[in-house]
């Protein structure tokens, strides 16, 4: 796992001292080596943080040239199935001087040219020069498990895995994009190619860019995607027992290749149905297998140790419990400077604080990231589908009216209000955004004199939603292609980055996600009464018969507690109602009021106060 940035222009560069100091904001994602490489024209610089994980040998050093010396690559990530591509590639004459995953990357695109991306089967994002061809080639993976920001302006590509990296250079400039933060404060994060900077942009996932040095243009395309579920597959009952036999055919699979590292390899264990079946799955794998839970003191409804152990006990893993430290206010500015776009999460904390225990023991976690988006495994499905059951034949008319009243009746934090304002969707070919953390009336009284006449995020969460007749797929593949992609990834990766931690999420590999796409129909997923069916269903074939299969519990802290009294409250009034916060302050003071009053205002007030920390650390103005 590593860090990587980069420049490319159609002007040699003068100005180099920023890419070595933006590599080196990164040091976090590559403690071990750093690597820095100017072409001989000085149009192209590539420079790499490396966190050593497969071949811990100078031969992996990135920078890395290909043999014949005109091909330059810096990579970020694991590639699962590299021994298989390095043997075929053997096969057909190509050389090799290293172990690395990275040169295998090289010679793929030697072979196949950006064809090669078909056939890499891992988390990635990596930049590579073709002196050849004088391009400059970017990639990301199919989920967006690692990041690629972009600035593209006057002839001049800069590229990094983090916005703080392209922050070192001085010549740009550090402004608020309103479209972006009106989807912030709507939805949570910025989704797609959307930044919270004006004039950046993030490279989508599963998507690539093409840089040509001759003309100075660029080329994005789209080289992967979901595919469209096949209903004609899987109708009877011996049908469905050929999916599970699938199911547990390529899981096994996915975590066996994903356990393969030079350096010591654990698995997250909550005990919950995801991390349950790869522990099962990795012990297959291998003999020793490390699992770790984590206890926070004081807090037995998140305790999950009991669970854990009884998974471990049954496999024989070689089991560690941990017990996190009282999370302080004072981490929450460091994770503001580490998040490059803020975004509405609070779990970013315990988060990190698992990711600082675990990496005193292993470098590589196997994580269970992708299960609740790939099997219906959250809760709002089954609400979504009692929803179109019992209101579906409502008038439309109707309930747009029961939706217009309960933004006005009921304020901001009202426990059912997102509910109610979301009777007003198309059940039918729309989603309802029953996420929202601020509404239209609520974002245009916040942002005071920053608001601007068209509010946008609306507009960008409906664009957003995917064309399919039914509810379940719809909200599966919103969920897979936004909140997993721009929240779940965004926060475990740069809260392990954080700690030099590595993790792999086994349920993205690309044959998985393909499967509960195209092949799992959503009675299989959720119904109004059940979630995570399928899954549940394997977790009878190879977990014990005591383990609890209803049990869902989220990775959360008990913030609205700490609102009450103690440093994160002291914190969060301190920079709410600051005279230099970016907000509202009668809005502001509106919410904290909410907040003492026993709405649910914590996520929200917790997401003003990420903003404003992150906007200070970075001097970012409107």
């Amino acid at each position: 796992m590593c860090g990587i940035v980069g420049i490319v222009s159609n002007i040699s560069q003068t100005q180099r001292s920023w890419l070595s100091i933006g590599r080196d904001t990164m040091t976090h994602r590559g403690p071990d080596d750093a690597g820095e490489w100017w072409s001989d024209d000085g149009r192209v610089g590539l420079a790499q943080r490396r966190l050593s994980i497969i071949d811990l040998s100078a031969a992996a050093h990135q920078p890395m040239k290909d043999v014949l010396g005109e091909l330059v690559i810096v990579f970020n990530g694991e590639i699962y199935n590299f021994v298989d591509l390095r043997q075929e590639l053997i096969a057909k004459g190509h050389g090799f001087r290293s172990h690395s995953d990275t040169e295998v990357i090289l010679e793929a695109y030697r072979e196949w040219g950006v064809d090669c991306l078909s056939r890499l089967n891992g988390m990635f994002a990596f930049a590579l020069y073709d002196a050849r061809k004088r391009t400059v080639f970017l990639a990301r993976d199919r989920a967006g498990e690692k990041p690629l920001f972009y600035h593209q302006e006057n002839g001049v590509l800069r590229f990094a895995s983090e916005l703080k990296a392209l922050m070192a250079d001085p010549a740009q400039h550090r402004c608020i994009d309103l479209v972006s933060l009106d989807c912030y404060l709507a939805i949570g994060y910025v989704p797609g190619v959307r930044c919270i900077l004006q004039g950046f942009s993030k490279l989508p996932p599963a998507h690539a860019l093409l840089f040509d040095m001759q003309t100075a243009s660029i080329k994005i395309w789209q080289y992967w995607q979901l595919p469209e579920f096949s209903s004609s597959l899987f109708d009877t009952v011996s049908d469905e027992v050929e999916l599970l036999d699938e199911l547990e055919a390529i899981l096994e699979n996915s975590v066996r290749r994903q356990m393969v590292a030079d350096v010591p390899v654990g698995v997250l264990l909550s005990g919950g149905v995801d991390s349950s079946l790869i522990t099962a799955m990795a012990v297959r794998a291998s003999s020793k297998v490390q699992t770790f839970t984590i206890g926070f003191p004081g807090q037995g409804k998140l305790d999950e140790t009991l669970h854990a152990r009884l998974i471990a006990s049954h496999f024989g893993t070689q089991h560690t419990e941990l017990m996190a430290e009282q999370a302080t206010a004072e981490l929450l500015p460091r994770l503001a400077r580490q998040f490059d776009e803020p975004m509405v999460d609070s779990s970013m904390i315990p988060t990190f604080l698992v990711s600082q225990l675990v990496r005193q023991h292993c470098t590589v976690a196997l994580g269970g990231d992708g299960g609740d988006e790939l099997f219906g495994g959250y809760g709002h499905y089954s609400r979504l589908l009692w929803m179109q059951k019992r209101l579906g034949r409502v008038p439309h008319a109707l309930r747009e009216v029961i939706s217009l009243l309960a933004e006005l009746i009921f304020p901001v934090g009202f426990k059912g209000r997102n509910w109610l304002q979301g009777l007003g969707v198309d059940l039918v070919n729309g989603l309802p955004l029953i996420a929202s953390y601020f509404d239209v009336t609520t974002r245009r009284r916040l942002m005071g004199q920053h608001s601007f006449s068209k509010i946008s995020a609306e507009s960008v969460f409906t664009s957003l939603v995917p064309r399919d007749s039914d509810l379940l797929q719809r909200a599966t593949r919103f969920d897979f292609q936004n909140y997993l992609a721009e929240d779940i990834l965004v926060k475990v990766d740069r809260a392990s980055m954080l700690n030099s931690l590595e993790v792999r999420a086994p349920f993205l590999d690309y044959r998985l996600i393909e499967f509960a796409f195209g092949k799992v129909p959503s009675r299989l997923k959720a119904t109004t009464e059940d979630k995570k069916i399928l899954l549940k269903r394997l977790t009878s074939r190879v977990l014990p018969p005591e383990f609890d299969r209803q049990r869902k519990q989220g990775f959360s802290i008990p913030l609205g507690e700490w609102l009450k009294c103690g440093q994160f409250r002291a914190l969060f009034y301190e920079v709410l109602l600051d005279s230099q916060c970016s907000f509202d302050s009668k809005m502001v003071a509106s919410l904290l009021r909410g907040q003492d009053s026993g709405h649910s205002n914590s996520e929200r007030l917790f997401s003003l106060v990420l903003f404003e920390l992150w906007r200070r650390e970075y001097r970012v103005t409107f």
